[in-house]
Formats: C-alpha cells, structure tokens, sequence
C-alpha cells in the first residue's frame, strides 16, 4: 500500500479490515526503524550535555543549563511539528523535526571544536528539535490503532527507542576516543552519533511513510461523519481527559528530568568515571522505554488511571532511593535512575493514551503539538532548577523534591475518577470494523466493574 494514496488507502481501509492491519503494520515498521535512530541521537544529549557544559563553562551551577537549553527546543519544536502534521501530515512534521535536530547535533560539535560556548547554547536549543520530534513520533502509531489497542500501539514506538537509546550512553568512551582522534573534544563524541542519528530517521520517515498515517486517519474519520450526519466534522472542546494526560506527562517530565540531568555530574563528583556513568545513564534510558510493551498492554487492559498512579508512586519511590542512596554505590544509583526511568514510562504511555482517547482527527496532532510543548517547557524548568539546587543543597535535596513532586499526580488523577465519563473499550471490539471503531466512546478512564 505505499504506492496509494490518501483518498485510496481511507476508503479501502473502509471496508477491508485487512487492509488497515497491513498499513498500520506498515506505519509500525516505519515507526520503529526511525525511533532506532532517534534514540541513539536523543541519549547524547542526556549522557554527555551536562558534562560538556560542566568543561567549557568551568562551573557546576549552570551544568543544568543544556538540559533546559535541548529541553527548550523541543517545547519550540513540538509546537511547530503539531501545526505541520496537523496541516500536512506526519511524514514531513516529524521528518522534518528529526532533520533540524541532526543540524543542530552538528552545531554541538562544532562549538566543542571552537570552545564557543555562545554556539553551544544555540546549537543545544536547536539539537532540541530531535527530542521533541523522538516524542512525537510515538503518536504515529495511535493514528490507525483501534481504541482498545492505543496503548501497545505507543509501546512499539517506545521500545524501538530502546535499541538506540541504550546503545548510545554505552558508546560514550570510544565516540569520546574518535572524536579525540579526529581534533574533536572528547565529550563532544557522542554529538556525532547525534547527527548521523538524526538525519538517518528523518530520511526514513520523509521517504518511507507513505500513505501518511494521520491523513489517512483524517479523511476515514471526515468520510464516517460525512456518511452518518451529512455534515463536516468539527473538533469538540477539549475535556478533562486531555487535562488529566498532560498533567501526567508534565509532572512525570519534571521530575524524571530534574533527578536525571544531575545524575552525572554527582557521580563524576564522587570519583565515577565516564564509564560508570555511561552505564547508569544507558540502564536510566532502557528502563524508560524497554519496559513499554508490558506498559502499553497493562495501559489497554487496566486503565489509564490506574497506571498513571503507578508511575506516580514508582517516581517517589526513585526520589526517595537516589536521595539516600551511597554516592559511591553504582549499583544503587543504577536502581535509583532505572525506577526514575520506569515512573516516566507510566507515565507517558498512560498520558499519552489519555490524550488520544480525548480528541479527534480534526484537533488532534495540534492538542498532542500543545501537550508536548507543556512537557518540554515542564523538563526545560526541572533542568535548569537542578544545577541551582544541587549547588546549594545537595543531590539528595534534588532527588527528594522530584519525588515528592510527583505525588501532585495522585489527587488529579482521584478528581479525574470522579469526572471523566468515558468508558475503556474491551478487548472485543478490536474486531469491529474501522466505522464502528472510529465512533467507539474514547477510553479516558477504567472499565466499569
């Protein structure tokens, strides 16, 4: 089907349930090919952006600062990719998205090369874009998933994140070594897998996601309303599900970013090496995307909420544990960033299965564009606080204050019980036909009992 267009791949996916599984495989495939990429360049940025900072700025208290800088861009990002697949579809928004962060990995290095710090601030807001892009992607897959699969369509985006992801972290010593070899900066390394990274999963995506997912999605939904009402769809007001998935997001964000950005700079400071650092970095990033095709289903078939107040519990347990945790002990640091990493897995796939649920074809990539700028804007403030709190009150006061923080998810997610009203769908109905699946009421909260 990658040879049909729009129009055609909507009114065949219409009436041939076989015809959507194939193009919703197909988006998978894509999908995950491109998150491969993506997650291999996303991991420099978290292993080596602090201590990159850390070297050329010569302090600890702005060794955050990249962390908000790349967290800034991707709330920039995130906004523009949102109106252009809402516009255009998903092919060219995160196609294009993953490319700009490629350029900006590239202006990393060369500020690394001429110890301009003012082009690593800039190149850093610009290597964003490949963040807020990474995240987005894992909205393709929902475009076509039926209502009662959404979550474990998330969870493939999410674990193909993995393979590269926690590849990266773990290449840190011999990028570090090639870039030596080759007049780089050693910690500029892993910038370089960066923008091979990300230009390799936009070309993916700008050549192979055809048809686009979301404009498929689009006209289906259009051709329902159009045959039921005989009137063009409109995008309904924004209700609490949308509210509760953000929260989520935005509170899983901050937390998971404030306790992960100063991990290596407390380890370096308390005689780790690039290696140990490498390693709890690598294990953080595999427990925030490995676990997601057990998460994507217990999300389907136990409810948001339910997993969204996992990932609340699971985060304070991270805090409380990096609080108190020996700073020469690696492997209790490594069990404190793999349950950060965990929380923020529930925390997103249940989010982010929320937000679908709340909107429609006609609203959606714009909300999921707004939702994620507030997650971008949410880490971008946890980022540039954690260096200030850090210099003056100690990891463990940062770690404490990202797990008592996200304990605010228990009582949005208690009101949430109350007031949202949709039902999840069963099992069952993913084997009703596209039409049918398209006017299902949106899984916003749990079954019913």
């Amino acid at each position: 089907m990658s040879g049909t267009s729009t129009v055609e791949a909507a009114e065949r996916i219409a009436v041939d349930d076989e015809a959507r599984r194939g193009l919703q495989r197909r988006v998978l495939a894509v999908v995950m090919a491109s998150q491969v990429l993506g997650g291999a360049g996303l991991a420099a940025g978290i292993t080596v952006g602090a201590l990159l900072a850390q070297d050329m700025l010569g302090s600890d208290d702005l060794s955050g600062l990249p962390a908000a800088l790349f967290t800034l861009g991707s709330a920039l990002a995130a906004f523009l990719v949102g109106r252009v697949t809402q516009r255009v579809g998903r092919r060219l928004g995160i196609g294009l998205g993953f490319s700009v962060g490629g350029i900006g990995a590239i202006g990393v290095v060369a500020a690394a090369v001429l110890d301009s710090v003012a082009l690593l601030f800039v190149a850093l807001f610009v290597y964003g874009a490949g963040t807020a892009t990474n995240l987005q992607a894992r909205y393709a897959g929902t475009d076509l998933a039926l209502p009662a699969r959404r979550g474990r369509a998330i969870s493939v985006a999410m674990v193909a994140t993995t393979l590269g992801a926690v590849a990266g972290p773990n290449l840190v010593e011999p990028l570090g070594s090639l870039a030596s070899a080759v007049g780089v900066p050693a910690l500029a390394g892993p910038f370089l897998l960066a923008a091979v990274a990300y230009l390799g999963a936009g070309a993916v995506l700008l050549v192979l996601l055809r048809p686009d997912p979301f404009l498929v999605a689009r006209h289906l939904e259009q051709r329902t309303a159009d045959a039921s009402t005989g009137q063009v769809s409109v995008a309904p007001p924004l209700g609490t599900g949308v509210v509760v998935g953000a929260t989520v997001m935005v509170l899983s964000q901050i937390a998971m970013v404030a306790i992960m950005t100063m991990a290596p700079v407390h380890m370096r400071a308390h005689g780790h090496g690039l290696g140990e650092v490498g390693l709890v970095i690598g294990v953080h990033i595999g427990a925030m995307y490995l676990p997601s095709l057990v998460t994507g289903s217990l999300v389907d078939r136990w409810g948001r909420l339910r997993m969204a107040t996992a990932s609340g519990l699971t985060l304070l347990l991270a805090g409380l544990v990096a609080a108190f945790a020996p700073a020469d002990s690696l492997g209790w640091l490594i069990v404190a960033l793999a349950l950060l990493g965990l929380g923020w897995n529930l925390g997103l796939i249940s989010g982010t299965a929320l937000l679908v649920d709340a909107t429609v074809a006609a609203n959606r990539a714009r909300v999921q564009g707004t939702v994620d700028v507030l997650i971008a804007l949410g880490g971008a403030g946890g980022g540039a606080v954690s260096g200030v709190v850090v210099a003056g009150a100690g990891y463990g006061a940062l770690s404490l204050a990202g797990g008592v923080l996200a304990l605010l998810l228990i009582p949005v997610l208690l009101k949430a019980r109350r007031t949202v009203q949709a039902v999840t769908p069963s099992p069952t109905e993913d084997a009703q036909t596209p039409r049918a699946a398209s006017a299902a009421p949106h899984p916003a909260q749990e079954p019913r009992r």
